[in-house]
């Protein structure tokens, strides 16, 4: 039941996410942002005022980060498949060797000898 009311919170917050992050406009959107004319020598840009977008953003990336630790802690603790290197899986079959193994042998026409003269 917990697991359910998480993955339905999980897609919630996924969904705000998204739409947040593409309704927001870039700091600097126009023509001359995107070959680096901006001015600024800081390595993200300036820091402004944070605005109600990117506090939203903040605040459901946070919960992003929550809601897939908490699905991956319960998904391990439910017993269920396990990891694929588990030392209680069973221990492949080997084949016993097959013994001599014989090539198919090719006819080859005789060589005649030129050089004898008989």
């Amino acid at each position: 039941m917990l697991e359910v009311l998480v993955i339905v919170l999980h897609i919630i917050v996924s969904t705000i996410l998204i739409l947040v992050v593409l309704l927001q406009t870039g700091k600097r959107a126009d023509l001359a942002g995107a070959f680096g004319g901006g001015g600024s020598q800081t390595a993200f840009g300036a820091r402004g005022a944070a605005t109600a977008f990117s506090k939203i953003t903040t605040g459901s990336a946070v919960l992003f980060m929550v809601t897939s630790l908490t699905l991956s802690i319960l998904s391990g603790s439910d017993g269920g498949s396990g990891s694929a290197l588990d030392s209680t899986a069973a221990p492949a079959v080997q084949e016993e060797p097959a013994g001599e193994v014989s090539l198919p042998v090719i006819p080859q026409e005789p060589v005649e000898n030129e050089g004898d003269g008989e």
